[in-house]
């Protein structure tokens, strides 16, 4: 019956001295983390980040330690954290608990997480010990989580598993005159039903000229037309992984311009997915891709990079963008998502994500890229 937790605390052991081996590499006393994606894989539990500072310490070497609000200590407990932990009460504040771990760990540099720690966290370690360089090391510390693990890649092909039923269901459902919100409710609504735990981000679904702006919101009051390109970016979580897929439909019919894109997009994505691989690097997937788009008459419809890492963040590293050459292993999920985009008029986007296997590289999404015309 011991066994289980021997081999959890073991596990949780070994990621932290993965931290560890980060702050001796950066020559820091320590690495500091914070609620967020980096915290949930290190600790195997989700917290909130709220009022309440709360942050874990793990030291080049030695024992770790944790400031812990009271509230959230019964929570902490089933991380089977085996450092020291200072709490504190809404009524205390949290000052003294910022104090005892300057006091219990001396630091002179602290490796943080630049995109997640927050200023009054920032401020609070500089107060308790003002002598302490604190320092971004978000690309170091974010770099452990690149090579998904076996659980991690299983939650994120649900993910997408779940996002594609429910993206079948809803394109079932488009017809003309419905408006991009309704759409959009549907969508959402399908991912529940097909079993997500919650949405990676907020979907996009957008038609026409809305289509062109590639981060746009529904709009509650443009009813889709025949002709219209809709697009859909979307992805549910399960597990605590993203999913993110986009494929771009037709309501009705395509124009002869409207298919010539498409054709466009659909051989730069599967350029871009050809070019996968253990040892390639982000800026061959991206030259594959965008040379196509390039060389395209649509080449002033660029607006982006050919992709992003996948996993916990919907937006994570490796970026995959021309000038990025650090060889990708094997482990690695990123999207490859083309694009163009004519303002006023439409816009294409079709997305996969992919993983990078021993021998090659191999797209999770499934769902059909042939141009599809729906609402007939």
């Amino acid at each position: 019956m011991n066994a289980p937790a021997r081999s959890s605390e073991a596990a949780l052991a070994e990621r932290l001295a993965r931290h560890a081996d980060v702050a001796r590499a950066l020559d820091a006393d320590a690495v500091a983390l914070v609620p967020g994606p980096n915290f949930t894989r290190a600790f195997g539990h989700a917290f909130m980040s709220h009022e309440r500072p709360f942050l874990a310490v793990i030291p080049a070497k030695g024992r770790p330690a944790a400031i812990v609000p009271a509230l959230e200590l019964q929570s902490w407990e089933l991380t089977g954290f085996a450092g020291d932990v200072f709490a504190w009460t809404d009524q205390q504040g949290y000052m003294d608990a910022f104090r005892a771990l300057a006091e219990r760990l001396p630091m002179r540099r602290l490796a943080v997480e630049g995109q997640v720690m927050r200023v009054f966290v920032h401020h609070a370690l500089k107060a308790a010990a003002p002598a302490l360089e604190i320092i971004d090391a978000e690309r170091e510390i974010s770099a452990l989580r690149i090579v998904k693990t076996a659980d991690e890649l299983a939650a994120l092909q649900a993910a997408i598993d779940v996002s594609e039923r429910a993206l079948a269901r809803t394109l079932e459902t488009v017809r003309a005159g419905m408006t991009e919100a309704e759409v959009e409710r549907a969508l959402v609504r399908a991912l529940f039903d097909e079993g997500a735990d919650g949405l990676a981000f907020a979907p996009i679904v957008a038609a026409a000229d809305n289509s062109a702006r590639p981060h746009a919101k529904a709009r509650p009051d443009y009813a889709l037309r025949a002709g219209d390109a809709l697009l859909f970016d979307f992805g549910a979580t399960k597990d605590g992984m993203c999913a993110d897929i986009t494929r771009t439909v037709f309501v009705g019919h395509a124009s002869d311009e409207a298919r010539a894109v498409y054709e466009t997009v659909l051989e730069a994505n599967r350029r871009g997915i050809a070019a996968g691989g253990p040892g390639a690097t982000p800026h061959q997937v991206d030259d594959a891709a965008t040379a196509v788009l390039e060389a395209s008459p649509f080449a002033e419809r660029i607006r982006h990079k050919t992709g992003h890492g996948l996993g916990r963040e919907v937006h994570e590293a490796p970026w995959i963008m021309r000038g990025v050459h650090e060889p990708m292993a094997p482990g690695t999920v990123y999207t490859v998502e083309p694009g163009l985009y004519a303002p006023g008029a439409f816009g294409v986007r079709i997305e996969d994500d992919v993983l990078i296997e021993a021998d090659g590289a191999r797209a999770l999404t499934r769902f059909p890229k042939e141009l599809m015309i729906v609402g007939r």
